[in-house]
């Protein structure tokens, strides 16, 4: 597990119901290596900026980020982590590799 203050996604089906089950979701999918702890502290800052958003963070190393890898939208990423933006349970966004704030803000602006 992730030592984040996220919201934790631990299995396929739990990932599937958290889509399905809230308008507007940001999955960031990746390790505790040094591209991917910045995009969750980024997160845990926003969070109470975004109530409307659930913001997760999963572990790429589990069979349950199967379904996030899987994605069209994450076909050619190649860099840790990979953060989902889903709306109605459709991907609206897909990154790959750090992001800093700015960017981070400006994608959940534009889709939630």
């Amino acid at each position: 597990m992730l030592n984040t203050n996220l919201k934790h996604l631990e299995t396929e089906q739990e990932v599937k119901e958290t889509i399905e089950n809230n308008e507007n979701v940001m999955v960031c999918c990746g390790r505790m290596g040094p591209m991917c702890i910045p995009v969750y502290g980024i997160m845990e800052e926003l969070e109470r900026g975004y109530p409307h958003v659930l913001l997760c963070d999963q572990d790429f190393d589990t069979r349950a980020a199967n379904f996030i890898r899987n994605l069209p939208e994450c076909a050619s990423f190649m860099g840790l982590p990979f953060t989902v933006y889903f709306k109605n349970g459709e991907v609206v966004a897909a990154t790959t590799s750090l992001q800093n704030k700015d960017q981070v803000t400006k994608i959940l602006d534009m889709v939630f």
